[in-house]
């Protein structure tokens, strides 16, 4: 489940990939690590039908049989939105798409960061230049306590859906990974479909349409084919 994503761009670019024509971010730095419960940019239609950059926090309401304590730090990933409880958000004035440039998965084996004692992690992108892309989100207003100590409030949320991994996220997440739109036309489609038709995109990725960018030193061991009956070697 990735916890973890970076956006290296501008929000120019991010804008005129998406047609937003309004722009209410503030300064975007050059390089943000992006974890749950912090803001980050996201591209949506807001509540005037106006596509715009803004900032939401990640992390969309849990569900109520699943919150534990006396805050809601919010659900980062979303893999069943069939599901009734989140079908109030599938409309087209609940999507949005996510700015990427890579995301993160943690190492499976037990690579630790020396100082931090933190496991180390691997990190996937379009390519080794690391070019926009997206992930297929959702977002919501919502009232309610994120940290105990600030008391309730009003915040802008969002999630990303997820989806079975393909062959290279497998070894090291086996059981998802986010869904990724890396066209014009797919984050067209994401915000202004149908959901009969936008649902589609919840599909793993072709298996190269990601490298890895950066791993651990200490490196898990992808499964090798088998040889082939009869082979000599």
């Amino acid at each position: 489940m990735c916890n973890l994503y970076n956006i290296t761009t501008s929000q120019e670019a991010i804008r005129q990939f998406t047609g937003a024509l309004r722009d209410i971010l503030g300064n975007m730095e050059p390089s943000i690590d992006i974890y749950p419960n912090r803001p980050a940019p996201v591209v949506r239609s807001a509540l005037d039908g106006q596509r715009e950059l803004a900032n939401l926090l990640w992390g969309m309401p849990t569900e109520p049989d699943q919150i534990k304590g006396n805050a809601d730090s919010g659900r980062q990933n979303i893999r069943q939105p069939n599901y009734s409880y989140w079908q109030q958000y599938v409309g087209v004035e609940h999507r949005c798409v996510v700015p990427v440039t890579s995301f993160a998965e943690p190492s499976p084996v037990d690579v630790k960061d020396p100082e931090t004692g933190v496991k180390k992690n691997y990190w996937f992108a379009i390519n080794e230049d690391r070019p926009l892309f997206f992930f297929a989100g959702l977002w919501t207003p919502w009232h309610g306590v994120r940290k105990v100590k600030d008391g309730p409030g009003d915040h802008e949320v969002y999630a990303f859906l997820t989806t079975a991994p393909n062959s290279l996220i497998k070894p090291i997440h086996e059981k998802a990974m986010p869904v990724i739109l890396t066209t014009q036309e797919e984050t067209e489609t994401w915000l202004t479909a149908p959901w009969s038709e936008a649902k589609r995109l919840q599909r793993a990725a072709p298996d190269d349409a990601l490298v890895i960018v950066d791993k651990p030193a200490t490196q898990i061991k992808f499964p090798q084919p088998a040889p082939t009956q009869g082979s000599l070697f």
